[in-house]
């Protein structure tokens, strides 16, 4: 497994949330388990701190719970998505935890199974759900939406300039018959398009099937009400880290650190009272990049941006 599964910027998560981790009786949780890996290296590196960690991917439990089984009781695995956090801690009867991590976007197993409908470089089912238990696929997506509704989650989502060329293919294939493979819609984004816009961004359906991952998984609606969850089971002095593959998870997440970070203070106060006062410190000088050795080593790291913050004072009452 750990040879399917290359850890992102595995070391700089380590150094962020060490200060927090490394106290007796720590709590971290890793938000997007996957396969394990971060989490691993977590119980491995702090001896001491107890792990929970959360996934929607009934799959990647059972994967990284086969993984983390040597640490027992140290890891506690549960079967959520990741802005249930404080839902999780509670019946945990947890009160606050000293770390949180989250890996975003689609984990390394989802792309590399074939039958999940992740990957555009390969025939596959177009399910793209997380959560195969649940939820509508992306096959439904393609096949039921309103053309106006597919066209705002190509440009909103896939930042995908040709969206309106490409959701008229589709609504005229779908009118002879529905989709259900990857393949059949890459090849039709690659005939819609036009040549100029083939030379540029890598795999033309790249930008679709992003979009069509996060409508079928919701996932910046989730993201938009975990970040903000995650920061509140902070204990003062607990770390939080983020990893984000694309520009708009990085910017939710990248407004929600720095409005922590600034006063709430209305201007002109001689003196800041203490409730208005930050209750966040940024780790991290706008986003961090891979280093170019560990993007040679894994390719699947390139686009992450990292951001991380520790937190300095209680909420507000």
């Amino acid at each position: 497994m750990s040879q399917r599964h290359v850890p992102v910027m595995l070391q700089r998560c380590l150094d962020l949330l060490a200060p927090a981790l490394a106290q007796p009786g720590a709590v971290v949780v890793d938000c997007t388990l996957g396969l394990g890996g971060h989490s691993e290296a977590l119980l491995s590196t702090f001896p001491s701190a107890r792990l929970i960690g959360l996934d929607r991917d009934k799959e990647a439990l059972r994967l990284s719970g086969e993984r983390l089984a040597p640490f027992g009781d140290r890891a506690e695995l549960v079967h959520a998505v990741y802005d249930e956090i404080l839902d999780v801690l509670d019946r945990l009867g947890i009160a606050k935890v000293q770390g949180v991590l989250f890996d975003l976007g689609v984990s390394s197993m989802q792309l590399d199974e074939a039958d999940r409908g992740f990957a555009y470089a390969q025939d596959a089912p177009l399910d793209m759900r997380m959560d195969q238990t649940t939820g509508i696929s992306a096959a439904e997506v393609l096949n039921t939406y309103a053309p106006g509704e597919l066209v705002r989650i190509l440009r909103q989502y896939g930042e995908e300039k040709q969206a309106k060329r490409i959701v008229g293919a589709v609504v005229r294939e779908r009118e002879k018959e529905p989709f259900s493979n990857s393949a059949r819609l890459v090849e039709l984004i690659r005939d819609s398009l036009p040549q100029a816009a083939k030379r540029t961004g890598g795999n033309p359906a790249k930008r679709t099937f992003q979009a069509l991952r996060i409508e079928v998984n919701g996932e910046l609606s989730v993201l938009e009400a975990a970040i903000p969850a995650a920061v509140k089971a902070l204990a003062v002095d607990g770390r939080i880290a983020v990893l984000s593959y694309h520009s708009l998870e990085d910017r939710l997440v990248k407004q929600v650190l720095a409005a922590g970070a600034a006063t709430t203070a209305p201007p002109g106060l001689p003196v800041v009272p203490e409730r208005y006062q930050p209750r966040l410190k940024l780790l991290t000088r706008g986003a961090e990049l891979p280093t170019e050795e560990e993007v040679a080593e894994n390719r699947r790291a390139a686009p992450a941006r990292l951001r991380g913050a520790q937190r300095i004072r209680e909420e507000a009452p």
